[in-house]
Parts: C-alpha cells; structure tokens; sequence
C-alpha cells in the first residue's frame, strides 16, 4: 500500500530553489519560518481583526493575533511530544538530522498561519465577500468571464486559500516559506470544484487553494510526497502534521473562548468549573483548586490544566492512527476521537447558545456584511471599470487610485478578470476591522479624513 514518507514529508525547500540547504548552526529553517511570520505585514494586522468577539475595551478579550500565538503555542507542544514518538519509530529521521525540535517548529509556524487569510469580521467576512459576488450586478457581469472552477472561488471566499495565497505571492518574497510548513498549513488539500466530495473525509470539507495558485499547490505535494486522490486530480491527502495543526486551533478555540465567555460574564463560574473539570476526568483534584485565589484564577488553572489534557490525548491519537495517516486511510478530526470528545461537544452547545449568538456578535456580523460589500461593490467596480470601460466616471477613478500602488500595478499588469477580483479581494480581505469600518465610512461620505 502506498504511503507518505516522514524524510520526504518534512521537506525544507522553498518556491524558487532547485533543492533545500542544510541548517545553519543558529537556527533551522522551520525555525525561520516562525520567524519570517512574526515580522509579516498580514501577521501584523490579526491584531485588529475579531476573533469571535469583536474588539471591546476590555483586554482579556482575544483577538485573531492573540489566538494564533495561543495557537501556534499548542501547536509547538503537539509538534514536538508527535516528534519525540516519530523518532522514536524511525531512527533514520535523526541520522538524516531531524529532531523532535524540527517537527514542533513546523507544527508552530503553520499554526501561526492558519488565520492569516481571515478577513475582517470573522468568518462572517467570509460569508460577506462570497455573497458580493454572487449577488451584486458587476459579480454577474464578472460571472460570464470567468471559469466554473474561478466563479466558485469568487462566490464561496476561503479564508485557507486566501492564506494560502498570502504565503505565496510575489510580493510576499519575505514570507516563502518551507514546504514542509506550508503544507502543514493546509488543512484542505483540494480546489473548489472536484469531480466528488467524500463524505467522512475532513480534509474535503473546504477547500485551501484558489485557481490562481494551482499550480504552486501542485508542485509542493508532488516536493512533499502527498499523496493524490485517485477520485480526483486536484485533491490531495493531508500532510500528517495538518492534523496537528487543527487540533491546536480546535484546543484553542474550544477552551479559550469558553474562557472569554465566562470574562465578560456570559458563562457563569460554575457552567466553566464544571466543563473544564469534565476534561481532566480523574485527574480533576478539587482540593488542589481550592488553593487557588479568585475565581478567575481557578479558571485560568483550570484552562491551563485542560489544555494540557487535551495535548496529551491528540499525541496519543495520532501515533495510534500514524500509519493509517501515511496511507490517507484516517482523515478524521483528531478531537472528534478523543476520550473528551463528549465534553468537548458540550462545550461547543454552551458557546454557540451563549457566546456565538449573544448580540453583539450578531451585530457585528451584519456591520461586517454591510462595510465589506460597500468596499468591494467600490473597489470592484472602479478598477474592472478603469481597465476595461472606454470612459471611466470621475468617481471610479478617484476610488481605483485610493487603491494601494501594488494593487493598481496588479490590475494594470492582468489581462485576466479573475485575476482582477482577486487583486481587489486581496486588499479588502487584508484590512483590519477597523480600517476597513474606517475606509467604508469615507467612501460612503459618512465621515471625512482629518
């Protein structure tokens, strides 16, 4: 039975080299990776970008930035307990010079990626810019120039794919990263449109590459040794570390926004005691927390404590299932096996009851597809004007200057309409919330620059 290779998996080539260099004394080139993230201008702007509650004064509250460094945190601990165990199996990875520290490396900078393609909003953003598209009259005219394959990436916008792309595009020279960290990133190895879905696969329930970048896709799986679903010629297996990296946004997302619900005082102390406390199991030891001081103490020793729980049970999981990993024969969501999978599901009820459906997050969320829409309907408009209309109106032209010059230079460089929605896309899905409320509210005549 074919399967993946570990040596072949944890590739550190780069886009644009012809074969991968040896460490340098410092720092190996995953450890770079994390790096050349950490400085990135689309790393920066996750600071004023929701997570799930949109950016109050109060500073408990996470925002995408705080999320992905907690991510990538967990993902290093996963990573490297996953390493030790890998090492452990096949000797010949460390006579090759890997080490445990090398697979939590990768495993922590892709986790630090993995929301980097998020637009402003939260995942409402998402919903906001594949509506645009599918409803608005330009999206229609723009529907009638462009593939089947490039109308489903315009009309359901990917926040993967759009990560995906960021890490690889021309301007990003800064950000290439290893292949090995790059395919760990993408939890969905497929483009929008397959010949067929599977039911039950994980790694099939979104997509993680646009057209557009196709081809770079295809070069890191063939690099990287993924493997390719017969069923379907641009859909591939899911690098094995990708597990790793979901179930450190999914420990996260779980745990920590259970944490910020019970902050702002939608959650009570009990409910979170209680659910935190179900995770640890027999390992729970009250009289251990009764030393703690206040009640918000006891629940941040508590998240800690389950968070580690939770590490342990991912590491065991995944060396049980490894070999059906390698041959593609397990894609399943390692959080969906644990034995805190029942608590993990009561904990989601909870959230979504209280958290995710509170009113300020639904306000936020029809904010979000109000601002977004007025942006690209202006955007979009203006530049697929200024490029392909014989006069272009005073307003239109105005609106495509205020375009930064990369994204101008794009639009006047591409024959291609895709390519067109794209460029403007990019630059409204990268804007920060407040920017963007900011920008819409000048183009609206809401509020002038001072």
């Amino acid at each position: 039975m074919e399967k993946m290779q570990w040596k072949q998996l944890l590739s550190a080539k780069r886009f644009g080299q012809k074969s991968q260099n040896e460490h340098t004394s410092t720092r190996s080139f995953f450890e770079q990776d994390y790096d050349r993230i950490i400085f990135s201008h689309p790393f920066r702007r996750l600071q004023d970008k929701t997570q799930v509650v949109p950016l109050p004064e109060e500073d408990f509250v996470h925002t995408r930035l705080t999320h992905s460094l907690e991510v990538s945190s967990v993902g290093r601990s996963l990573g490297k307990k996953v390493g030790e165990a890998l090492l452990e199996k096949y000797p010949e990875l460390e006579k090759s010079g890997f080490s445990s520290f090398d697979v939590g490396a990768i495993v922590a900078a892709a986790s630090l990626t993995h929301d980097i393609g998020n637009p402003p909003f939260g995942h409402s953003g998402e919903d906001a810019i594949s509506y645009f598209f599918s409803s608005s009259s330009i999206g229609q005219h723009i529907k009638q120039q462009v593939t089947e394959a490039q109308w489903k990436d315009l009309t359901t916008f990917e926040g993967n794919a759009q990560g995906f792309r960021l890490l690889n595009l021309p301007n990003s020279a800064g950000t290439k990263l290893t292949f090995a960290t790059l395919a760990a990133f993408s939890k969905y190895p497929r483009a929008s449109v397959i010949e067929k879905v599977e039911k039950g696969r994980r790694s099939q329930k979104k997509y993680g590459f646009f057209q557009s970048e196709w081809p770079l896709f295809q070069e890191l799986a063939e690099d990287t040794g993924l493997l390719q679903m017969s069923a379907n010629h641009n859909t591939w297996v899911r690098h094995p570390l990708a597990f790793l990296v979901e179930a450190a946004d999914d420990i996260c997302y779980h745990i920590i926004d259970l944490e910020d619900g019970y902050q702002l005082g939608w959650v009570s102390y009990q409910e979170a005691h209680d659910l935190l406390a179900a995770i640890l199991g027999e390992r729970f030891q009250p009289e251990k927390l009764e030393k703690v001081g206040s009640e918000e103490e006891k629940i941040a020793y508590l998240r800690a404590l389950a968070i580690n729980t939770l590490i342990g049970q991912c590491v065991t999981l995944f060396m049980e299932k490894e070999e059906a990993i390698l041959t593609g024969d397990f894609d399943i969501s390692l959080m969906d096996l644990i034995p805190a999978k029942d608590v993990l599901a009561d904990i989601i009820k909870l959230s979504v009851k209280k958290i995710y459906q509170s009113k300020v997050v639904l306000e936020t969320e029809a904010a979000g597809h109000e601002v977004l829409d007025g942006l690209l309907q202006a955007f979009v408009t203006a530049a697929y004007n200024r490029k392909y209309s014989d006069k272009i109106s005073k307003k239109d032209a105005t609106i495509f200057k205020l375009l930064p010059e990369v994204y101008q230079k794009g639009i006047k460089q591409t024959d291609d309409v895709y390519e067109l929605c794209r460029q403007c896309t990019d630059y409204v899905a990268g804007m920060t919330d407040r920017y963007a409320i900011t920008l819409y509210r000048k183009l609206r005549g809401i509020s002038l620059p001072t």
